[in-house]
């Protein structure tokens, strides 16, 4: 309860943070002439030559494998591609090409013959039942 009591009004003036105008500059940031790229060439020196070198070793290698496989992603999409145009495609074509005939014969054949010689699963050529046979 203490706590809540120095909290309340009755504890007296509360102090508070002086405004950010009050407050001096004290960063020295400000002073220094010196772009990002010199920041950064000053933080190299902390570290070793072999942990540099490593580190440039590194990024050569995963630019370089990124280049690679950039590459041969589009070399393979391009094989994928064209062989499947080359190859697929006409089998398609022909597929509908046949479908789109045997349904124009179906369609002949149920003008010629009557509706339900289209609908019946006779062996074409051959006629159709006789009424009265059955």
């Amino acid at each position: 309860m203490a706590e809540i009591e120095e909290l309340s009004p009755a504890a007296g003036p509360v102090s508070t943070r002086p405004l950010e105008d009050e407050i001096e500059d004290d960063d020295d940031d400000e002073d220094l002439d010196e772009t990002l790229m010199e920041r950064l060439w000053g933080l190299t020196e902390m570290f070793p030559d072999t942990v540099r070198s490593a580190a440039e070793v590194s990024a050569h290698c995963s630019v370089s494998l990124v280049k690679k496989f950039y590459s041969f992603s589009r070399t393979a999409l391009w094989v994928g591609t064209t062989s499947f145009m080359i190859l697929v495609l006409p089998v398609v074509f022909e597929t509908e090409k046949l479908q789109l005939e045997q349904q124009q014969l179906q369609q002949q054949r149920q003008i010629l013959l009557g509706p339900n010689t289209g609908m019946s699963g006779g062996m074409p050529g051959m006629m159709p039942p006789a009424p009265g046979k059955m």
